[in-house]
């Protein structure tokens, strides 16, 4: 049996890998989910894996099935590989996020649809494929049985930041109304044994590597019996948590000793009533400063993630903002675009308010909805102008200063170095641009068929999200 697994990419994303410089190998850290689908294949199985980023989707070969993972940016993209090889008779299998908060959409497209994670899932799709009965369907468990190992051999290399990426838990209790995590795992939380996660991380040949997780730290018994496991190990690891992991000091000394140099914390806005507006009133903006200060004495940087769009924003929220992540000693940050993914309430309460339903443009870089107080070419224009901004030389320059000096710093430095420069390569390659809104020219940025345009009326090429170091999206799903 000959099996092809795609994860398909759309807009700049598309083959960016052969790009000199600023190829995006900074943000793609291996291929977790279909290496899981890999290894869950029969053995007899040959199994080849497509990233559209790194390479073309082979032609003139036969296989016997075709799975695809997707993002809902993504699923147009999916549903034209998929459109390609149904008509050469080739069944087609889609899972991921979009197909699995959107199934009878992703039907019409594909023969199955693999729904949540894949364990117990696939290997069903590959009995009912023999059986000649394929089709509908597949509901994952995440509390399956989990491989061992992963054919990472499969995937090059030399293509990621590191193929190393694996998780210790999955979900997370935390129902913030604007996060798919709730929509897709329905509010569970999933915990593999210690003693196994501890036993694949000992496997890893590379030193730096990489938890998935989308809050790592929120069992404080579980994650200390992990860390012990760990700190013999002599690892480097970044990870994801909640901001309330600095009100634990002995917490933070223990990640530190085990190996722990960064954290993705979604901080998400400075406005205490947008937070509770979407169930996330447990951030507490007026002790950011603090528990950042907390988490760089322990030597970890911190990348947070930032949402602009919510109903409270005014055009003044861009400028507050970038004042206030300098303020506080952020080392980077992911912006994005508040994006109501179809099949989550979010989506449900703001139908009303679109202004496109190209999947394409759900990638939380595109404005697709109108807001409350401002503009949609305002929302838009605020948020590339915050990205430039950050990511500007000076700004740089300026926390690599800090991080020269903050505990452990000359050891890890190179790290946030090299996320900044990353996306200051974004910046420069997709023409992120934007301006702040409360300055704004009214002819700077105009509408016309969906896209911004800039002054001259050149197309303004705004970057699509790609799956990010320490991002939230990653799952062992299809």
């Amino acid at each position: 049996m000959r099996i092809l697994l795609i994860s398909p990419a759309s807009g700049h994303w598309r083959a960016i890998s052969e790009r000199r410089w600023f190829n995006g190998k900074t943000f793609r850290f291996s291929m977790l989910s279909l290496l899981t689908v890999a290894e869950l294949s029969p053995p007899d199985a040959q199994v080849q894996i497509i990233d559209e980023q790194i390479e073309q989707i082979p032609e003139g070969h036969d296989f016997d099935l075709v799975g695809i993972t997707a993002m809902t940016a993504a699923a147009p993209r999916a549903y034209e590989i998929a459109a390609e090889f149904r008509e050469r008779g080739v069944p087609v299998v889609m899972g991921g996020f979009h197909a699995t908060l959107n199934p009878n959409e992703a039907l019409e497209h594909v023969d199955a649809v693999v729904a949540g994670s894949a364990f117990g899932a696939w290997e069903k799709v590959i009995e009912d494929l023999r059986g000649g009965s394929l089709g509908g369907i597949y509901q994952g468990d995440p509390s399956g049985d989990i491989p061992d190992t992963l054919p990472r051999h499969l995937v090059d290399r030399s293509d990621y930041v590191t193929v190393n990426s694996t998780y210790a838990t999955l979900g997370c209790r935390n129902s913030c109304k604007f996060c798919s995590i709730a929509a897709f795992h329905k509010g569970e939380r999933f915990q593999r044994p210690v003693r196994e996660v501890v036993r694949e991380i000992a496997s890893f040949e590379e030193r730096f590597f990489l938890f998935i997780d989308d809050n790592l730290t929120q069992d404080r018994d579980y994650v200390g019996e992990l860390l012990e496991g760990l700190r013999p190990l002599r690892k480097k690891w970044i990870t994801q948590a909640s901001i309330d992991v600095a009100d634990d000091e002995a917490l933070l000394a223990t990640m530190r000793d085990a190996g722990c140099i960064g954290l993705f914390i979604g901080l998400e806005t400075f406005n205490k009533s947008a937070l509770d507006s979407q169930d996330k009133g447990f951030n507490s903006p007026e002790k950011y400063r603090a528990a950042i200060d907390r988490i760089h004495r322990h030597g970890m940087f911190v990348e947070a993630g930032i949402v602009f769009g919510f109903d409270t924003d005014q055009p003044e929220v861009f400028r507050n903002t970038l004042e206030m992540l300098d303020r506080i000693g952020i080392d980077a940050i992911q912006a994005s675009i508040l994006t109501p993914l179809p099949g989550t309430p979010l989506f449900e309460s703001m139908k009303r308010r679109l202004i496109s339903t190209d999947w394409e443009r759900y990638d939380y870089r595109h404005a697709v909805f109108s807001p409350s107080r401002m503009t949609a070419d305002q929302l838009q224009a605020g948020a590339d102008w915050v990205i430039r901004e950050f990511y500007s030389v000076p700004q740089i320059l300026k926390r690599a200063a800090r991080w020269l000096v903050m505990p452990g710093g000359l050891r890890n430095f190179l790290y946030p170095l090299a996320l900044n420069l990353a996306y200051f390569g974004r910046v420069k390659s997709f023409h992120i641009r934007g301006q702040d809104p409360v300055e704004e020219n009214p002819h700077e940025y105009r509408r016309k068929e969906g896209t911004l345009l800039d002054a001259e009326g050149a197309v303004h090429p705004l970057r699509a999200l790609s799956v990010a170091v320490l991002s939230r999206r990653v799952r062992r799903g299809l």
